[in-house]
């Protein structure tokens, strides 16, 4: 099974770009969606978040904006929120995984959009990366309720650049000339990824743990 990832930075269109792969018939495993689910009421994350961060848990509801508080800016406490969160969702990436080949999917997409920060591009086969001029990307984001100039920058400056994102992808797909041509060239890119053989499925223990132990010394 070919395991595709798909990233790029904030207001590219990667939300998009997964809809699109879906309405394709192209299983996509979104990671916000997981995480969002993890931190949501009886979520599996809230336990180690409130013990690391006390008092953003509200009567078993997470206070986003009391915890985005503690980690912006914050290198160290967020790497605390990540070491929480992120096994909890790697486990349930490992489901999605194991339901789409039981299925006998012959490849699948990982929507993840920290894909290069957290050195993903190492547990897939290919990398899709969705990207468009730097200007139509800041007048998408600012359009955004509760977006800032500042905010936008900061969050800018912990994702790696796009034109870094451009040269680490298999395959860039541009999405400033409109939905179509989007559409277009994600179908010519899954018809091309699908030729190739997959590496990463069934997993191999040996090395997820030298991959994993990657990642967490590029943390550090």
């Amino acid at each position: 099974m070919v395991i595709v990832g798909l990233t790029g930075s904030i207001g590219m269109g990667k939300s998009t770009a997964a809809k699109m792969l879906r309405e394709m018939g192209v299983p996509v495993y979104d990671a916000d969606a997981a995480v969002h689910a993890l931190q949501a009421p009886g979520g599996a994350a809230l336990p180690g978040i409130e013990a690391a961060f006390p008092g953003v848990v509200k009567a078993g509801v997470l206070d986003r904006q009391a915890l985005g508080a503690r980690v912006f800016g914050n290198k160290a406490a967020l790497r605390q929120l990540e070491a929480i969160v992120h096994p909890l969702v790697g486990q349930r990436q490992k489901a999605f995984l194991r339901r789409a080949a039981l299925a006998g999917e012959k490849l699948v997409v990982l929507d993840i959009p920290l894909l290069f920060e957290g050195l993903g591009e190492r547990r897939v086969d290919a990398t899709l990366v969705v990207s468009a001029p730097a200007f139509l990307q800041r007048r998408r984001v600012m359009a955004r309720p509760g977006m800032t100039a500042e905010k936008l920058d900061g969050i800018l400056r912990q994702q790696v650049p796009d034109a870094l994102k451009r040269r680490k992808a298999s395959i860039v797909i541009p999405t400033g000339l409109g939905l179509a041509p989007t559409r277009a060239a994600l179908a010519g890119a899954i018809a091309r990824l699908r030729q190739r053989p997959g590496r990463f499925w069934p997993p191999n223990p040996w090395r997820e743990r030298f991959t994993g132990q990657l990642a967490r010394g590029r943390r550090k």
